[in-house]
Order: C-alpha cells, then sequence, then structure tokens
C-alpha cells in the first residue's frame, strides 16, 4: 500500500521536490489543515453521540464504562502508534505516510460506521486511531518543509487555531447528522472528506524525504503499547468498579508503570528510538510538551463530561448541544493568531502560562454551572476557554518545532502530538472515571427504595438512572439523576482545574530556565 500510493518519493536525497512556490504553497497548507481536520473532527463529532450510543433503542446500549473506550481506544491507539508514525515518515517519507493513513482512516471510518455492537465500534475506533498516527506527524513534518523560517510560525498558527474549526463543525455536524439519520454517520461523514485529502495531497504536497534512513523501533513501539494500555484500562475499571483497591486495578496500573519505566529505559539505549526521550533534554521541549499533555488533559475530560451536562442534565438535542459549543472554537480559531504578536512581544513562557492558568479557571468556573444556569453564561465560559487554549498551543507547537534538527521532524512531531494524545486518554480515563465513580457514590443512597438489582444497573450513570426511573414509574430519580451528575461534574472540573494550572507553573519554570 505505502509503495504503491506514493511513488513519486525519493530513495535517495534529503528532499526531491522543493517548497511549493507563491501561493501552491498556500493550498497545501489547505491540504495539510484538511487532512488534519478530518481527524480533529472525528474525535469532537462523537461527543454528542454519546448520549445516543448509550441509548438501546436509539444506539447500541453501550455501558459507560463502553463510551470510555470508545473514545479511549481511538486516543490510546493514536497516542502510541504516532512514535512508529514519525519514524516512518522520517523513513519512507511523510507525504507517503500521510496516503497511507488517509486510506486507513477511511477504511476504519467506514467499519465503525457499521458496527452493529459496542466491541466493534471500540475495536473499530482502534483502527482510526492508527490511520490517524500516520496523518498528524506527516501534516506538521510537510508544514516544515513548505514554509521556511520567516513564515513557519504563522502557518502553524493557523493549522493550530484550525483545530478550532474541528470543535466547532464536529458537534454541529453530529447534530445534524444524528437528528436525520442513524448514529453511524457521524463515522461515514469522514469518506468525503478524506476522499478530498488525498486529492489535494497528491498535487500539492511536495514528495520530501531526509536523506537519513531512520531505522524503526519495534520494541519501543511494543512497550509503550503494552505499557499505556495498561495504565489506561486499569483506570477505566477502577472508575467503573467504584473499586481502586482491586488487584486488578492495581495490578495492571502498577504494571503497566513498570512497562512504561522499562520502556524509558531502553529508549535511552536505541539509537533511533521511536520516543526520542533524548529530546526532553531540552527544557523548552520538555516544558511545551509536558504542559501542553497536562492541558489536553483537563480539556478531554472536560468536553466528556460537558456533553453529558448538556445533552443529560439539560435535556438538549445533539444539535442544540452542538450549538452551544460553538464559542469554545471560535475562541481558538481568534486565540492562536492573537498569540503571535503578545509571544514577539512578551515572549513565550509567559504567554503560554498565562494563557493556561485562564484556561484553568474555566475549567474551575463548571462550578458555577447548574440546571438552570443561563446559556450566556456558559457560552462565554466556552470562548474564553477557547482562547486561551488557541494561545497556549500554537505558541508551544512553534516552540517544539524550532528546536527539531531536520531530519527528525517526524518523531519530533510525533512526540508532540503524542504528549497531547497521551494528555486526551488519560483525560478521559481519569476524569471520565473520576465522574462515573463520584456519581455512583453519591445517588446509590438515593435508590435505597429500589431492588438491589435494579439499583446496581440504576447507579451506573445517570443515563441508567434516568432509564430505569421511566421503567418502574418514578420520575423523582430523574431529578436525583441530575443532582448526583451535577455534584460529580463539579468534583470532576476541580481536579481538572488543578492539573491544568500545573501545566501553566511547568511552562513558565521551564522557559524561565531555558533563559537562563
Amino acid at each position: 500500500m505505502v509503495q504503491q500510493l506514493a511513488g513519486h518519493e525519493s530513495e535517495q536525497g534529503a528532499v526531491k521536490d522543493p517548497a511549493p512556490p507563491g501561493l501552491r504553497r498556500w493550498f497545501a497548507l489547505g491540504v495539510l489543515i484538511l487532512a488534519q481536520l478530518t481527524v480533529w473532527l472525528d474525535n469532537t463529532i462523537l461527543n454528542v453521540a454519546l448520549n445516543t450510543l448509550a441509548s438501546p433503542d436509539e444506539g447500541i446500549g453501550a455501558t459507560t464504562n463502553q463510551l470510555q473506550w470508545s473514545i479511549s481506544s481511538y486516543t490510546l491507539i493514536f497516542a502510541v502508534m504516532l512514535f512508529t508514525g514519525g519514524a516512518l515518515g522520517d523513513r519512507y517519507g511523510h507525504r507517503r505516510l500521510l496516503l497511507t493513513g488517509m486510506v486507513v482512516f477511511a477504511a476504519a471510518s467506514l467499519w465503525a460506521g457499521l458496527s452493529t455492537t459496542a466491541p466493534q465500534l471500540i475495536t473499530a475506533r482502534g483502527a482510526m486511531g492508527i490511520g490517524s498516527a500516520l496523518i498528524m506527524p506527516a501534516t506538521l513534518s510537510l508544514l516544515a518543509v513548505v514554509f521556511d523560517e520567516r513564515e513557519r510560525p504563522l502557518a502553524i498558527a493557523i493549522w493550530s487555531g484550525a483545530s478550532g474549526l474541528a470543535i466547532a463543525a464536529g458537534p454541529l455536524v453530529g447534530g445534524a447528522l444524528l437528528e436525520r439519520f442513524w448514529w453511524g454517520s457521524v463515522f461515514l461523514v469522514n469518506l468525503p472528506l478524506v476522499g478530498i485529502a488525498l486529492v489535494g495531497a497528491l498535487f500539492l504536497l511536495p514528495a520530501a524525504r531526509t536523506a537519513h534512513r531512520v531505522k524503526l523501533d519495534p520494541l519501543g513501539v511494543l512497550l509503550s503499547t503494552v505499557g499505556l494500555l495498561a495504565v489506561v484500562y486499569g483506570i477505566i475499571e477502577g472508575g467503573h468498579r467504584s473499586d481502586w483497591t482491586s488487584p486488578v486495578v492495581l495490578g495492571t496500573i502498577i504494571g503497566g508503570l513498570v512497562v512504561l519505566a522499562v520502556f524509558v529505559r531502553v529508549e535511552l539505549r536505541v539509537e533511533n528510538p521511536s520516543f526520542d526521550v533524548r529530546l526532553f533534554g531540552s527544557s523548552k521541549f520538555a516544558g511545551a510538551s509536558v504542559a501542553v499533555m497536562l492541558t489536553f488533559f483537563s480539556l478531554s475530560g472536560s468536553m466528556f463530561y460537558t456533553s453529558f451536562y448538556l445533552q443529560g442534565a439539560l435535556s438538549q438535542t445533539p444539535f442544540e448541544a452542538g450549538l452551544n459549543l460553538v464559542p469554545v472554537a471560535v475562541g481558538v480559531l481568534l486565540g492562536a493568531p492573537l498569540s503571535a504578536p503578545l509571544v514577539r512581544k512578551l515572549g513565550v513562557g509567559p504567554v503560554v502560562a498565562a494563557a493556561m492558568f485562564v484556561a484553568a479557571v474555566t475549567f474551575l468556573a463548571y462550578l458555577g454551572l447548574g440546571l438552570h444556569t443561563a446559556m450566556a453564561w456558559f457560552w462565554l465560559l466556552l470562548l474564553v476557554q477557547g482562547l486561551a487554549m488557541g494561545a497556549a498551543v500554537a505558541p508551544t507547537t512553534e516552540a517544539v518545532m524550532s528546536v527539531l534538527p531536520p531530519d527528525r521532524t517526524g518523531a519530533g512531531s510525533a512526540v508532540n502530538n503524542s504528549m497531547r494524545q497521551i494528555g486526551g486518554v488519560l483525560g478521559v480515563a481519569v476524569l471520565g472515571s473520576l465522574l462515573s465513580s463520584t456519581y455512583s457514590a453519591d445517588v446509590a443512597p438515593k435508590l435505597s427504595a429500589l431492588p438491589a438489582p435494579v439499583a446496581a444497573v440504576a447507579k451506573e450513570s445517570a443515563e441508567a438512572t434516568r432509564q430505569v426511573a421511566g421503567k418502574v414509574g418514578l420520575p423523582q430519580l430523574v431529578d436525583a439523576a441530575d443532582q448526583s451528575f451535577l455534584h460529580a461534574m463539579h468534583v470532576t472540573s476541580v481536579v481538572g482545574a488543578i492539573v491544568g494550572g500545573l501545566g501553566a507553573v511547568v511552562i513558565w519554570f521551564a522557559f524561565r530556565r531555558a533563559r537562563s
């Protein structure tokens, strides 16, 4: 497949095709943005479908645990395979990997859209993660080829800000599709987008490749996959069981951490590691990567429970929920380009630290959300959150790329993207599990009048409690579900805010150290 898709790549030499001249390079940027947009769109479009997937009538009756895995299987495989995607791009050519990744992503999207059970969907989502892992490192690496040092910061700002389009388009498109078609349509919509991106990539992107043929690192890929999978599985199971002392939970988490420690040790000894730990010797690279990971931890977790807040507690339709998420997308679109002049004047550290601190405050502001909160307040909260996220991500991405050698842009950008995805995986796993366990503990006393087997089903999630309330004819349980969910969301948002604030501290000290 790789050989067939990219016969134009050179076998030797640093770069076969020069950067596109004139306006063509900006059209090439458009192709890279569309490829990236397809990847991010899949994450955000699923958020509004969670409530539908949980329904046994309209969806597939997925449990909270299965919903977490429908997100985590994608982001987990995406995160760990990014290392391989970056290394393959450095070895075989980034355009070649971009084309291959889009084909894999399209085939897996078709599989997901036609799934009939939760395990099938979870598996298909993992396959989509493989395609995304080939796409994302290639987009950033090709951007570095297409634009020189003078124009690259602006191109990266546009590339980063374009993720706001996915934040807006995902819920809106997903909501519109769910109101007219079945839930599988939210995955099939990827197919025409991939088709357009494929054509654009073939005609507009340079077939660039570094002269050095980077060796692959199968042991590193295996260790990182097993380690992260074990940690995330343990975290999700801990929240699902509401028992963090279970041998299964503790055993998988501790075992995963041990495997990850071995992974780091192995990567330090490998000449061409899939995850180049040595890049973290630069305080700029380390600070930017870790801070972004912590911020995406909070953001991904908040998006997970925001969907249930809007569609569950507030009883909004998927399309209404999508409309109410537009302000965060507007914020990201505006925040990324606005950060550039601030960075030139004040520096990356102060600007990004301030932006991340503001983002943490917005996560904490979820404490003010209730069943009767005015949507105007919610919109303002999301707008500020988006502005902060946009202003943080673009400068940190440029800071990471600025310290990478030309022949390691694929591996370096893969590390940067991996840190985001790992943050997202852990955010959904940790905050999703905290939300689930807190909800179960709070709602359990309110279910005392129900038979034990029925109460056990009802306490799994707010959606399960509402379904049981309808079946047993106890409408007061709906109010109990809403109140317990709000309590769980407030507790979870405090933890998310603390982690986001930690990201601000990390970036501040990292760039202070770099200046000293």
